[in-house]
């Protein structure tokens, strides 16, 4: 089965090379912005009363993936879907960010961790009644964080 996607926008953002994004964006003191193309500015309708929301974006500049990757917080290759490497098979991101402002179709953001240019793919508001999740295991990651 073939899955097409196209962008609805793309991600304007401080960092231009990949080893210059922190490693998750809680790190991030930076800004950006998201630009949404004209044809899906209506949806961005109550975006405004969110302070967060939760981006899906392409890794598009994303090398060759393997099944096993070394995580930045261990020396140990664990298996791609327990780590959050931009080298997967769909490359796809997903980041919470900070809303600052809306003007238009733009959404400027607060904690910015995406590469510059990266397509967007999807906005979703983050609620934390759904997205907090209680009694949560970390799996190889106990103890490291």
């Amino acid at each position: 089965m073939e899955i097409k996607i196209k962008p609805i926008g793309i991600i304007h953002s401080p960092y231009k090379r990949t080893g210059d994004i922190p490693c998750q964006g809680y790190k991030s003191k930076l800004t950006g912005e998201i630009e949404v193309f004209k044809q899906y500015e209506k949806g961005l309708k109550d975006v405004n009363g969110f302070s967060h929301l939760i981006i899906l974006y392409l890794f598009h500049k994303a090398g060759p993936y393997s099944m096993h990757a070394r995580p930045f917080l261990d020396d140990k290759l664990k298996g791609i879907f327990s780590i959050r490497s931009p080298h997967r098979p769909n490359y796809i991101g997903i980041s919470v960010v900070k809303l600052l402002e809306v003007k238009g179709n733009i959404l400027k953001v607060g904690n910015i961790d995406m590469l510059d240019e990266s397509p967007l793919l999807d906005i979703k508001p983050y609620v934390p009644e759904f997205d907090i999740r209680k009694d949560v295991k970390k799996g190889w990651l106990e103890g490291k964080l």
